[in-house]
């Protein structure tokens, strides 16, 4: 009998550490654990991973959910660097090495959080102004919304044929529980000081004046990424502004004729155009990675194998699935907003 109550006293726990991990939406297998507990980032190493010569052009990759902030896994005990204190570090490396001619940003990516998209973007910029060192953006899958937003920092972008871009837009989602609350006999007792203090709480219904006082920061996220585009793509027909910009999505094709791309074409005719960029005819394309990271070739992607992710829904928003609502230049399609 008390075999039996201890079993299912494991199980219980058992699911609730299950509902814990999954709470985020995935579940985290460890698989080398002493490889990702503490200790901080290790040193970033260069490995060749096609071509020959002095000459480098180093890829870079940009890829799922851009966020400024480490997301954290397992209770914790995983830590996962954040896209900008990644591509602040590769930049670091690169701007000591003088055999650095290009840059070529490999972007997959549905964007992410406001800031951290402008800090990718504007740090972009500064380093190729300060190093005279030509950037080319070779998309992927998705380069939507933020992951766009940083493509305009290149001097030239090129797509795959089956590239989905554009989502020039911002979201914010935020949900409204006050029904269901109702429902079950919960009510809303919120202190506060400030008319607007509890502004996008989900406890309640925004009132007319609070959906103006968002859209108006909305349109101002908006402009500045309209701005950002603009100054990146200074060709584009300024006529089908509005509409390019109105948060739909393209195909490379479309993209290529609106002017938001340049080329189409694959990972290896990027980088071939990225030496023409820098003016080679031979060039080391490399990569950086930390320790136990794969980058055998230009299409691994940097990431440690020490943790299986499983996720449950039909996005992962990595450091942004925090409780708080959040403006994203972010893709979302598997979620409905208001």
């Amino acid at each position: 009998m008390r075999r039996g109550q201890g079993s299912r006293r494991l199980g219980r726990l058992g699911m609730v550490l299950a509902l814990a991990l999954g709470a985020s939406g995935c579940f985290v297998v460890l698989g080398s654990p002493l490889g990702s507990l503490g200790g901080g980032p290790r040193p970033l190493e260069e490995v060749t991973v096609d071509g020959e010569g002095r000459a480098r052009i180093l890829l870079m990759s940009i890829s799922g959910t851009i966020t400024d902030s480490p997301a954290k896994h397992a209770f914790g005990l995983i830590e996962e660097e954040s896209t900008v204190a990644r591509v602040e570090a590769e930049l670091k490396q690169a701007a000591d090495d003088d055999r650095v001619k290009a840059i070529v940003l490999r972007i997959d990516s549905p964007g992410g959080g406001v800031t951290a998209s402008d800090e990718l973007y504007g740090r972009l910029v500064r380093f190729k102004r300060e190093h005279r060192v030509p950037i080319l953006a070779a998309l992927g899958d998705t380069a939507a919304s933020g992951g766009y937003y940083v493509a305009c920092a290149a001097d030239r972008i090129v797509a795959s044929p089956t590239t989905v871009t554009g989502s020039i837009g911002v979201i914010l989602m935020s949900l409204d529980l006050q029904g269901l609350l109702d429902k079950v006999g919960v009510k809303n007792q919120t202190f506060k000081a400030g008319e607007h203090k509890d502004l996008l709480s989900p406890l309640r219904a925004a009132t007319p004046e609070e959906r103006k006082i968002v859209q108006h920061v909305l349109d101002s996220l908006h402009a500045r990424f309209i701005a950002v585009v603009r100054e990146g793509r200074p060709h584009l027909d300024v006529a089908r502004l509005p509409e390019l910009t109105d948060g739909r999505i393209f195909d490379a094709r479309d993209a290529q004729a609106a002017g938001l791309v340049d080329d189409i074409g694959s990972l290896h005719e990027a980088l071939e155009s990225a030496k023409r960029m820098a003016g080679v005819e031979q060039a080391r394309i490399i990569r950086y990675r930390r320790s136990g990271e794969s980058a055998e070739t230009v299409y691994a992607r940097a990431t440690a194998p020490a943790t299986t992710q499983v996720n449950l829904l039909p996005i992962d928003l990595g450091g942004l699935a925090l409780p708080r609502s959040a403006f994203l230049y972010y893709w979302a399609p598997g979620l409905a907003a208001e």
